[in-house]
């Protein structure tokens, strides 16, 4: 029996006492081994347990959320006096609810017992590689941890899941310099579960340290002109992201704002596009297994070849509006690859931009859409060419998304998603 179990039981014991007849929640109990280099020196490394709770309890249907970290009796105690008192002071609403009875399972992801020396080794690896391959780079910030999760959900319709997840993870914050010249900061992060791979050679490290290294000598635009914008898949999922939100999510179904609101079944995006949420895909690290409604997670399809298959609804949402519940609360994104390579996207542009990365507002209900470029490159004659600075981006998410001119073969897969290089057309580019 896992410890977690034993707060499990000892939290359905208090609840019991306290009358609480409809409940759900889930109990976690989470490891950290985390290395810390600053400038290429290691400066920390450390041991990290942390626990968290949370609780949905009603009354009727009324309901209480509360959370809290505290797996001690008398944390739980508190926990369930306040879920009590939150329920009690909440407003009535028919459509508050969990899931029906999901039956019992056990889940283990990734890995679960760390070879710590070895990591290290691939730590200091990559470092010495870097400076070596990359003499311009300054590693500003590398962040390598091992994460280990112990968590079980539980109701009282009788689900029960325990999961037992482990991953190793990297992150970097890097810049470049020659002589006075700097660049801004860059970086990447990625999940992984094994160590057989260097980790220069694993997701878009290689890539960020080149695009970071070339930046030296950025150019300023002058003028506005609409072309294609190849985004890199990080900043693809960026833009998918708030595509999700504007037109899919639960909020804008619940407002009647989305302009997807009723075009389930209908093409809305460019038949090269297919997006899926694949928890239970072998190159997502630690998938959900369990939704935040409390339903078995299931992967599912949004857009097949640009046709809106679902939104992506709670529970909650469902309920209020009647229509279809979404299996799986996640962004485990799994975008199908296309048939052409990177080099042959670049090849197809006159001019326009690859752009790594985008800081601007969340769109408007009508999806305009209006930021600045970041970690960006113009390409002129089919070539990459020099970086750009103070470049604006602006345009419509939803028609975009209709007018893509391509995708490609290569995949970046960093643990969490599985994402392409998308090329739109219909981007307005500005300079100065």
């Amino acid at each position: 029996m896992s410890e977690i179990r034993e707060f499990a039981d000892l939290f359905d014991a208090i609840l019991k006492e306290k009358n609480a007849e409809k409940y759900s929640y889930t109990l976690v109990k989470s490891e950290k081994q985390e290395l810390n280099a600053e400038s290429g020196e290691f400066k920390l490394m450390r041991t990290v347990f942390s626990n968290y709770t949370s609780l949905k309890l009603f009354r009727g249907t009324r309901m209480g959320n509360v959370s809290g970290t505290d797996l001690s009796e008398e944390g739980l105690r508190k926990l369930a006096d306040d879920g009590i008192v939150a329920a009690e002071s909440a407003e009535e609403d028919p459509c508050n609810d969990f899931g029906p009875d999901q039956g019992k399972d056990v889940f283990r992801q990734g890995v679960w017992e760390p070879d710590i020396d070895r990591f290290l080794e691939r730590v200091k690896e990559l470092l010495t590689t870097i400076k070596t391959d990359y003499p311009k780079i300054n590693v500003m910030m590398a962040i390598a941890s091992f994460d280990r999760h112990n968590w079980i959900s539980r109701n009282t319709n009788g689900t029960e899941f325990e999961a037992f997840t482990g991953s190793y993870g990297l992150a970097l914050e890097i810049s470049a310099s020659d002589g006075e010249k700097n660049t801004g900061i860059s970086g990447t992060g990625f999940d992984f579960k094994d160590l057989d791979t260097p980790l220069i050679d694993c997701c878009n490290v290689r890539d960020t340290l080149e695009k970071t290294q070339n930046s030296l000598n950025p150019q300023t635009l002058t003028g506005k002109f609409e072309g294609p914008v190849i985004m890199t898949p990080g900043c693809a999922a960026q833009f998918l992201s708030m595509l999700a939100g504007n037109y899919m999510g639960s909020g804008v179904i619940m407002e009647g704002t989305s302009l997807w609101l009723d075009k389930v079944g209908e093409q809305v995006c460019s038949p090269m596009l297919t997006v899926s949420l694949n928890s239970f895909d072998e190159r997502i690290i630690v998938g959900e297994r369990g939704t935040q409604d409390g339903f078995r997670t299931e992967d599912v399809t949004l857009i097949d070849k640009g046709v809106l298959k679902a939104h992506m609804l709670s529970l909650y949402a469902a309920k209020k509006t009647g229509r279809p519940m979404l299996p799986n609360t996640s962004f485990n994104v799994v975008v199908e690859p296309g048939d052409k390579s990177l080099s042959e996207l670049i090849a197809s542009v006159d001019k326009g931009l690859l752009m790594g990365d985008f800081s601007g507002g969340y769109p408007g209900t009508n999806g305009e859409f209006s930021g600045v470029a970041k970690n960006s490159f113009l390409i002129e004659n089919g070539k990459v060419g020099p970086a750009v600075m103070e470049t604006m981006v602006n345009g419509n998410l939803g028609e975009i998304f209709k007018t893509i001119r391509g995708i490609s073969k290569e995949l970046l897969c960093d643990g969490g998603m599985v994402m392409p290089y998308i090329a739109f057309d219909g981007i307005v580019i500005s300079g100065k």
